[in-house]
């Protein structure tokens, strides 16, 4: 206030004229600076507008010092705090509108502990990471996109993505992973794409958490599996691009019930590839999908020697279990003795249409071509009546007139 109020020569010559006498307009050969001078000669302690003092000027002078040091000091702590308030990782890029962080292609050995909270896109592809401890990316809440494609891992902990409840994108291709934890994936409940592509992935469990009611692509081409249980297929209600070619897919009984479930997933407008067996011989190079499941043969149920030795084997781990008493009813004795009994059979819909469908063309034309006999019996036996009726009737006309010669003759 004391810096402005020095700097406005306003508020003194306001001053100055308040302490002048009354002063007419029409007054002539008089002016404000001569009666300024007039009064500054009276009192020498009121200011001359005209004349500005060295102590004014070297108060305007530190004021501005003062001013330029304050803005320099503030730029400079913005610039020093930036960073820290952003967050950003030194080998990485972020750009802060869309909240993405890119550290592809770091050499990277491990996830960086310092990503910016409100991250919602993270791109660590193309490094060198091996390991993913637990939690590793809590302090990413709100993560919908993870791309891990190109690195190093071999092996993923059941927690290692615990927290990430909005992640929906999640890509893991060209990996070394051989194998998944069934409940590697339960803290994903709003995933939507996962890609497990290009890895060495030999055996996938029945489940891989809870039912992935969101998930709607999945691809697991270029890996090692031989087998896919129809359970975890089943496990995605929305899935609609399944992508599962170029695996060492072994056609036997056993995938049997993939076979069947994949033909009614493409009739309900699922989109899937092919899938070429690699084994047995009888079936190599072949779609799966081409192959007519009447020709497969119902997988064998282990005999009872295999069974019962098996019994034995595990009986240590199963003297836990209760056994039937002896005064049970013998319907509840039956229950318990009874054999498993090999599952029916699915029937296949597009087969069964395309069956009814042929059989009624098959019908139809049977019918017509019965009618057509028909007709062309019964045309057959008029137009051979015919005739033979009008042979006959040339035959016996010469008969009637000989015979009517000798009538007359005779009574003559």
């Amino acid at each position: 206030m004391t810096c402005i109020a020095s700097r406005n020569p306003g508020n003194n010559l306001m001053k100055q004229k308040q302490l002048l006498p009354h002063v007419r307009d029409e007054d002539k050969g008089f002016s404000v600076g001569k009666l300024l001078a007039q009064r500054h000669r009276a009192d020498p302690q009121i200011e001359d507008p005209q004349r500005v003092s060295p102590n004014s000027m070297r108060v305007d002078t530190v004021c501005f010092f003062l001013f330029v040091v304050g803005e320099l000091l503030l730029l400079s702590s913005m610039i020093f705090l930036l960073p820290v308030v952003c967050g950003c990782p030194e080998r990485c890029r972020c750009h802060s509108p869309s909240n993405f962080v890119d550290c592809s292609r770091q050499g990277l050995a491990e996830v960086p502990s310092d990503l910016p909270p409100q991250t919602l896109t993270l791109h660590l592809q193309d490094n060198q990471i091996r390991q993913l401890p637990a939690s590793a990316f809590k302090s990413v809440p709100q993560l919908t996109t993870l791309n891990l494609y190109n690195n190093s891992l071999s092996n993923l902990t059941s927690g290692v993505f615990h927290g990430l409840q909005h992640l929906r994108v999640l890509n893991l291709t060209q990996n070394s992973l051989h194998s998944l934890e069934s409940r590697l994936f339960h803290s994903l409940p709003q995933l939507r794409e996962l890609d497990l592509s290009s890895n060495n992935i030999s055996h996938l469990p029945t489940s891989l958490g809870e039912p992935w009611e969101n998930l709607t692509v999945f691809a697991i081409q270029q890996n090692q599996l031989q087998q896919l249980d129809r359970a975890l297929l089943e496990s995605m209600p929305r899935v609609r691009h399944l992508f599962l070619k170029d695996n060492l897919w072994k056609c036997n009984c056993h995938l049997l019930s993939l076979k069947l479930w994949l033909e009614t997933f493409i009739y309900k407008g699922g989109i899937t590839d092919s899938i070429i067996c690699a084994s047995p011989d009888t079936w190599k190079g072949k779609d799966l999908l081409k192959i007519p499941h009447e020709l497969y043969q119902p997988c064998p149920f282990p005999s009872p020697d295999l069974q019962s030795s098996q019994v034995q084997q595990l009986g240590a781990a199963h003297r836990a279990v209760p056994r039937p008493p002896e005064s049970h009813s013998s319907g509840e004795r039956d229950h318990w003795g009874c054999e498993i009994k090999p599952k029916p059979r699915p029937a296949n819909l597009r087969h069964a249409v395309a069956t009814i469908v042929i059989a009624g063309v098959v019908c139809g034309i049977v019918c017509l071509m019965m009618l057509a006999a028909a007709i062309y019996g019964c045309t057959y036996a008029a137009i051979t009546a015919q005739y033979h009726g009008g042979r006959l009737a040339q035959i016996n006309e010469p008969a009637k007139t000989e015979g009517k010669e000798l009538f007359d003759s005779s009574t003559a």
